[in-house]
């Protein structure tokens, strides 16, 4: 089965982000999920995006990052709406990469690295509607990377699978983790 690294939201490492990664272990796979937050969490996206700020969102990137020191080259990296910036940048630049799983939003190529990486599989998932969702990017990722999966969710939310976020919609996000365990088989 497969390593994978997930990286939180503005949120912070909330039950809902734990709920996700035991989803993954419950499918056989192994799952590191750093806090960029120290234990903080947030109800709020405007809070916790408040937070990052804040902190500095290179501190952010910066502990994230460091969190993969001493974990094998040939892991998968999720991340959900900020945590996409790290998992994204890791997927392009660090040797080894298995794939990316970017939820909620994405990073124009060129930002976080110059192409992205022959041969590493990329999925992503937004609802089509949502003001923070990257849409746009993320269709433009999709059309830059060959083989991405891009899927668009009816809906004008954000954290659409987060189980502890008022954004979560059950279906959705019954389909997004049908679709994430498929892409790590």
């Amino acid at each position: 089965m497969a390593e994978i690294v997930l990286f939180h939201h503005a949120l912070g490492v909330t039950p809902g982000v734990l709920s996700f990664a035991d989803t993954l272990r419950e499918a056989g796979h192994t799952v590191h999920v750093p806090d960029a937050y120290d234990g903080v969490t947030f109800s709020d996206t405007d809070e916790g995006v408040a937070h990052a700020g804040a902190v500095g969102f290179d501190v952010v990137m910066a502990r994230s990052v460091a969190a993969t020191d001493g974990l094998p080259a040939d892991v998968y990296y999720l991340g959900m709406s900020l945590g996409v910036m790290p998992a994204q940048y890791l997927a392009q630049t660090r040797p080894g990469a298995r794939g990316a799983v970017l939820l909620y939003s994405a990073v124009p190529l060129g930002e976080l690295g110059d192409a992205w990486p022959e041969g590493v599989p990329l999925q992503m998932h937004l609802m089509a509607d949502d003001p923070f969702g990257d849409l746009p990017i993320a269709r433009s990722l999709a059309d830059a990377v060959p083989g991405a999966e891009l899927h668009v969710y009816p809906g004008e939310t954000h954290l659409f699978a987060e189980e502890s976020s008022p954004d979560y919609d059950p279906a959705a996000a019954a389909q997004l983790r049908a679709r994430v365990l498929a892409f790590l088989a």
